[in-house]
This record gives C-alpha cells, sequence and structure tokens, in this order.
C-alpha cells in the first residue's frame, strides 16, 4: 500500500484514460444500436422474425474466440454480449419488427389500468402501435364507458375483485370485441367471462412483474375462450412483443400455478417467517453469507417488500393449493424425521429420488446458478463486512 492521493498523480491520469476509453465504448454502443433500428427496418419489411437463435450461438462463439485470442475471459465477455443482443432484440421489438405493417390498430380498454400491470400492458399495446385508454377508480375515462367503447377490453384488478368487474362490464362489452382479463387464477374468472358477454374471451396470465426491464422471453399464458380470430390476434400481438406463449385450459393453469406459485410463494414465506423467528438479526447472518444464502436472502426480501394483496389471493384462490401446501408439509415432516435420526443412508436415497427428478435440468441448473452467481458476488462485494 502506498500513499498516493487517488486523485493525483499517475492513479489519476490512469482512470481518467479509463474513464475516456469508456466514453468511446459508450458511443460506439449507441452507435450498434443505430445499426441495429436499421435492421429492424428490413426486418419488418421483409417479415424476418426478431430472434435467431443460430445466428446468436455463431456471435457468442465468435466473440467469445476472438476475446481469448485477445487475452480476455471468453465466458466473460460472451456475457456481456448476450446482454447486448438481449438489448438488440428489445429495440428491435420496440420498432414493431414483428407487427404486420398492414396491422389494424385497435382501441384497447385497460380496466385497472392505473396500477403496475396496467401500466405495463399499456406500454405493451402501445409500443405496438394501438390507441391505449386507461379507466381505473380516479381516471377521467369510467369503466362502463370504456367497455362499451372500446374493441379489446383487458380486465386487470385485483383478484378478489375480478369476478364482480367482469360481471358488471362484461354485457356492456361488443359482440365483436374482446373480453380478456390478465388475473394469476383463470377457471373462475373465464366462468365469468364467458357467461357474462357475448364477445370473444381470451384468459391470459402474464408470468411476469409490471417492474421488468424487458418484454424479451418473458412467459404469458393463454387459455383460449371464445372466438379464433380474436384468439389469433392477442398470439400475434404477444409474440411481435418478444413474449413466448404457453396455452392451456384454465383447469391445468390453475394446476400448474399451484406448483409454479404457490408452492414457491409457501416456500419463501415459510423460510421468510423462520428466519425471522430465530431471534438473529439478519445483517449478523449476512457478514457470515455464502453466496447462496445471499441468493435465497434477496429473494425473500423481495417476496415480503411486495403487497400481502397481491400473494394471499393467489395462495387462498387456488383450487389446488391445499394439495401442494400438504405435499410441503409431508416432505418437510420427512426430511426433519430422517435428520433427527441421523440416518445418512435415507438422506442419500432422498437425494437420489430428487436428482432422478430433475433429471438432466441438473447440468443447467448448474450452469444458470453459478453465471448467477458469479453475477450476484460482483454486485454485492461492495457490501460492509462489519
Amino acid at each position: 500500500m502506498t500513499d498516493e492521493n487517488p486523485d493525483k498523480g499517475p492513479l489519476s491520469e490512469l482512470r481518467g484514460a479509463l474513464d475516456a476509453l469508456d466514453h468511446e465504448l459508450l458511443e460506439l454502443l449507441a452507435r450498434r444500436m443505430d445499426i441495429v433500428s436499421d435492421i429492424a427496418v428490413s426486418k419488418r419489411s421483409h417479415r424476418v422474425r426478431i430472434r435467431d437463435l443460430a445466428r446468436e450461438r455463431r456471435v457468442l462463439a465468435d466473440r467469445s474466440a476472438r476475446a481469448e485470442e485477445l487475452g480476455l475471459p471468453g465466458e466473460s465477455i460472451a456475457s456481456v454480449w448476450r446482454q447486448l443482443m438481449l438489448m438488440s432484440r428489445e429495440r428491435q421489438a420496440a420498432l414493431r419488427v414483428e407487427v404486420p405493417l398492414d396491422v389494424e390498430q385497435k382501441t384497447i380498454a385497460i380496466i385497472g389500468g392505473e396500477g403496475g400491470m396496467g401500466r405495463s400492458l399499456n406500454t405493451l399495446f402501445s409500443d405496438l402501435g394501438h390507441h391505449v385508454r386507461s379507466a381505473d377508480l380516479q381516471t377521467e375515462l369510467r369503466p362502463v364507458d370504456a367497455a362499451s367503447m372500446a374493441d379489446v377490453v383487458i380486465i386487470s384488478v385485483p383478484i378478489r375483485e375480478t369476478r364482480e368487474v367482469i360481471e358488471q362490464l362484461g354485457p356492456l362489452v361488443r359482440k365483436d370485441a374482446l373480453l380478456m382479463d390478465v388475473t394469476s387464477i383463470k377457471t373462475d374468472p373465464m366462468e365469468a367471462m364467458l357467461a357474462s358477454t357475448e364477445a370473444s374471451v381470451v384468459g391470459t396470465h402474464p408470468m411476469f412483474g409490471p417492474g421488468v426491464n424487458t418484454y424479451q422471453g418473458q412467459r404469458v399464458v393463454i387459455c383460449p375462450g371464445r372466438g379464433d380470430a380474436w384468439l389469433d390476434w392477442t398470439r400475434q400481438m404477444f409474440t411481435a412483443r418478444g413474449l413466448v406463449i404457453s396455452e392451456a385450459t384454465p383447469s391445468r393453469h390453475d394446476s400448474m400455478m399451484a406448483i409454479v406459485q404457490v408452492l414457491h410463494h409457501f416456500k419463501t414465506q415459510v423460510l421468510g417467517i423462520a428466519l425471522s423467528r430465530t431471534g438473529t438479526p439478519l445483517e449478523e447472518t449476512l457478514r457470515f453469507t455464502s453466496p447462496a444464502y445471499l441468493l435465497e436472502t434477496y429473494v425473500t426480501g423481495r417476496h415480503f417488500a411486495q403487497s400481502p394483496e397481491l400473494y394471499g389471493p393467489i395462495e387462498m384462490l387456488n383450487p389446488d393449493s391445499k394439495r401442494v401446501i400438504e405435499g410441503f408439509g409431508r416432505a418437510a415432516a420427512d426430511l426433519a424425521k430422517i435428520l433427527a435420526a441421523g440416518d445418512q443412508e435415507a438422506f442419500d436415497q432422498v437425494f437420489a429420488d430428487v436428482r432422478a427428478f430433475f433429471g438432466e435440468f441438473t447440468e443447467e441448473a448448474l450452469e444458470q446458478s453459478g453465471f448467477l452467481i458469479d453475477r450476484l458476488v460482483e454486485l454485492s462485494a461492495g457490501r460492509s463486512s462489519t
């Protein structure tokens, strides 16, 4: 260590040179995005899809190999380029590459449009060139007026209010229009929509929150209801914005959400409750954290930073909640019994059974979680160790 002042002398000069070079890199990235915009125009005119996985693989291999020739870590550079390609796809989607040139602009009314998901949907459909109107408790446009004038009426209200709103507005939706919901539970809303309107009906469940940085690669579940033309339109719009579509019946959706949402949220809540009851301050545990514990703690902290009014209905109203929660309890009890008995053989068998269940996914899990942990360590390096 030296007593050199970092604001003066050779170190300051070197940092200044580095800053200047970074600014040049930013200018090059801006030029790169300009070219991406030109590519978007060409793709749209020739009806070429945004994503070309074969091209992406070639780019990653080339940049990684070139990086290693220059003495740079290939995998780290590949990580940088994955982010650049994500930015490129998002730019192309915002420029409506996969929206047909002759697509008809629709008037879309979002009931509950001032909520987080409502605003996200506003952005999504506005980017696709549609005229979006928000109708909420505090807006000048009233929901009853929006429902009767729009081509597409999207119900984006809290789960417990969804059926009531559908039953109120469904009869007002034009017969040639589309009634859609974005609720995390599908059986009850779909029944309500089909019963309350003669319009086309599509149930959707965006599998992402309103705070996402990009729609590219985000998943949305579609439940077909009534009207093939509007169903095709819904598929086309979501695909054009970069979403990955899964289709399911309402009952199949709810069964899967019992695992993907209810079981996951329940596990996170149990961990949070258990941690809060240990009597040990969270900051004290973080002085000894492993990357895996820190990752779990971030997920748990993120969960409890949000609204209980969001998670409660998801877990309480899903028709399959009881089944998965009871299964969680049995699994916890079985494992606790093995640990209390010190039965290594039984522990090994459980480990082998679960590994077999995950199958080849374990390799992907090791790779992807390793990548996440590396990024997490980078971002958390500035945390105080005292």
